[in-house]
């Protein structure tokens, strides 16, 4: 019964049981590496955007939404990079305390304290375009550096390291910096997205052979903004 906040539970009718997603939410504004994460109400407990899939919904659709609602943008690169079903991370009285601190007291038998699986996904965006949304049952949702995170429910924390080191591991197989940058960039702001990610400074000379090797980029316009002879290249993604 709910006494506190006018919230609808999710009905075990609508949803696939036994089944999650957890969103590792990347963001970069050419300087820093940070990861969105909510607080639940009244409980100064903190994680990963999540949720569940409708029986009618697509797996990536039902990812898709949960960042819709979460951060207002579509059409974000999405990668899914680990299924996360070790039988310690069911941990049914953190759901039981989220619940109840929202005015709920359930079953012993309902269907959100039993075990569910967590199919993790991976989201690129530039944090300074997003103003982030929480849901109904949070107080807060804002961006932490890696260095910086609460300490998370359940295997949150493990999903967030999984997660970096996939980053990390696909840093020019699958393009990251489209996410994270304008339709056209300079090599150093292509640069600082790399150091932001890989946590370490790189030597500009080797970092732009190195990329220009790759032949992912098409060169275009000089910046100009100051002296003529100083101007950059602009590029962008072929």
């Amino acid at each position: 019964m709910n006494k506190n906040r006018d919230l609808d539970l999710p009905l075990k009718k609508d949803y696939i049981p036994n089944l999650a997603y957890d969103s590792v939410i990347f963001g970069c504004n050419g300087e820093q590496l940070k990861i969105l994460i909510l607080e639940y109400h009244n409980t100064n407990l903190f994680a990963l955007p999540g949720g569940f899939v409708k029986k009618n919904e697509n797996l990536d659709s039902a990812v898709a939404r949960g960042l819709r609602e979460r951060t207002g943008l579509d059409h974000i690169y999405l990668e899914q990079f680990h299924t996360f079903g070790d039988t310690l991370r069911s941990r049914p009285e953190v759901m039981r305390t989220l619940l109840k601190a929202n005015g709920y007291e359930v079953p012993e038998d309902y269907w959100l304290l039993q075990r569910f699986l967590t199919v993790a996904y991976y989201a690129l965006i530039n944090y300074d375009e997003v103003q982030p949304m929480p849901d109904a049952l949070s107080d807060s949702i804002n961006w932490y550096s890696i260095e910086e995170l609460p300490p998370l429910i359940m295997d949150h924390s493990v999903i967030v390291k999984t997660a970096v080191q996939t980053l990390k591991g696909n840093l020019e197989k699958k393009l990251v910096g489209m996410n994270l940058l304008p339709t056209k960039f300079t090599m150093r702001e292509l640069q600082q997205v790399y150091e932001a990610v890989l946590g370490e400074k790189l030597r500009r000379t080797t970092f732009q052979r190195k990329i220009l090797g790759l032949d992912i980029l098409a060169r275009h316009e000089k910046l100009f903004s100051g002296g003529a002879h100083k101007a950059p290249y602009l590029y962008s993604f072929k």
